[in-house]
């Protein structure tokens, strides 16, 4: 069941409304056997780095690639996303895919999103090569994949995010502010609003 959030924002001057996307892909998280603790992360670094308004939409979904596809289409088409962030389903097993969704709703795929993840995780563990971590674009919507545990999420949406809100200002999405203690968003001076 999808559950949804609101982050008021915080001296927002220039930022505008979003609306994002948390999807966890994970059998026995679905099936309640154990908590998901990969979405609440992503939506506390949202709590933590938004200085703009925003609506977060959540689900916690098995492994099972057509409804992870039929969810990011749902998210993007139909909640109309700026962003949809994934946790979990990125390793080697059978059961690992999520990439495999992403690539098949997706019109581009932002190879950079993968390589960069990967290297951060090269940092803290050598297994970080077995990720099959990536980000894309359907119409105007972000889509990227994150790691499965929280300390390794923030490791990683912490410098990545820097891309993000520029990269929604390139494909149409709204004018994305943050708090710069937590995440300072990269935009070429040109793109700047005062």
């Amino acid at each position: 069941m999808d559950s949804v959030s609101y982050i008021e924002g915080r001296e927002a001057t220039v930022g505008d409304h979003c609306t994002f996307g948390i999807i966890t892909v994970s059998d026995r998280a679905s099936f309640q056997v154990y908590e998901d603790k990969g979405g609440p992360a992503i939506l506390t670094f949202f709590e933590d780095s938004l200085m703009s308004p925003a609506t977060v939409h959540y689900i916690c979904i098995p492994d099972e690639q057509h409804e992870i596809e039929g969810t990011l289409i749902r998210f993007a088409d139909e909640l109309h996303c700026d962003v949809i962030v994934t946790t979990g389903g990125t390793g080697p097993t059978q059961r690992d895919v999520t990439p495999e969704a992403t690539i098949s709703v997706c019109d581009k795929i932002l190879d950079g999103f993968g390589e960069q993840m990967r290297a951060i995780s090269l940092r803290y563990v050598p297994t970080a090569i077995l990720s099959r971590q990536l980000g894309g674009i359907r119409g105007t919507t972000l889509i990227f994949n994150l790691p499965g545990q929280p300390k390794a999420i923030r490791e990683t949406i912490d410098e990545i995010w820097k891309a993000v809100p520029y990269c929604v200002d390139l494909i149409g999405g709204p004018y994305m502010e943050m708090n710069p203690d937590v995440v300072s968003a990269f935009r070429p001076k040109n793109a700047l609003r005062s």
